[in-house]
């Protein structure tokens, strides 16, 4: 079951995101992201240039085997690229062996092992007003759990507040943003908007989230 094809597909309107296909000899074919947010044409070109010439030939089925191949082969070991690059090359072989023994993924690594899971939305807004706005929308479709994260007056620009309504998306297409930072501001700030959030949104669906540590 050799490898003999691989495919780096670089896609998505406005980011990128960044898929890596390996295909067997039986035609079996395996998907792994590879997705690096703000450096994901570096993994790119990491894959393209210097993985996928080596996995040329080698059984897919030793999964293992090439982490480590990919992991101690070369001088230059850990760093998000490499790890980037190794974690899709792992989770594709992985979708290959699934694929090929016709059972989930999750059934290869011990079985299921809950039946469903919490999630959260993640209410980011201008201020406080539209954080809570924001988030009594994430209670009326059925949220427990609320992540609640709102601008800093002062400041004009707040790390982990989103552009974009009732969705968080923390990469940008251009150089990341440069926020400053005032212990003073966000000190004074931050326990405004717990209380606000907890009274408005009630005491299950807090995640009151505002980075007060430099």
């Amino acid at each position: 079951m050799r490898i003999i094809d691989g495919k780096v597909i670089v896609c998505s309107p406005g980011r990128n995101f960044v898929t890596l296909k390996l295909t067997t000899e039986d035609g079996v074919y395996g998907l792994g992201d590879a997705t690096l947010n703000g450096r994901e044409l570096a993994v790119a070109g990491y894959l393209t240039e210097h993985v996928i010439p080596l996995l040329i030939g080698r059984d897919a089925r030793r999964i293992e085997d090439t982490w480590q191949y990919l992991y101690k082969g070369a001088y230059w070991r850990r760093g998000s690229v490499t790890m980037s690059a190794i974690s899709a090359v792992d989770t594709a072989l992985w979708d290959i062996k699934a694929k090929a023994l016709n059972v989930p993924v999750y059934q290869l690594l011990g079985g299921a092992s809950r039946d469903e899971v919490l999630v959260y939305g993640h209410a980011s807004g201008a201020d406080i007003e539209e954080t809570l706005q924001i988030g009594a929308e994430y209670i009326a479709l059925g949220y427990k759990a609320i992540r609640a994260q709102s601008g800093i007056p002062g400041l004009q620009s707040t790390y982990g507040v989103g552009q974009g309504r009732m969705h968080y998306e923390p990469a940008e297409p251009d150089a990341p943003t440069e926020n400053l930072w005032s212990s003073e501001l966000y000190l004074e700030f931050v326990p405004n908007c717990s209380n606000a959030c907890g009274v408005n949104l009630g005491r299950r669906f807090t995640c009151c989230m505002t980075r007060i540590t430099g």
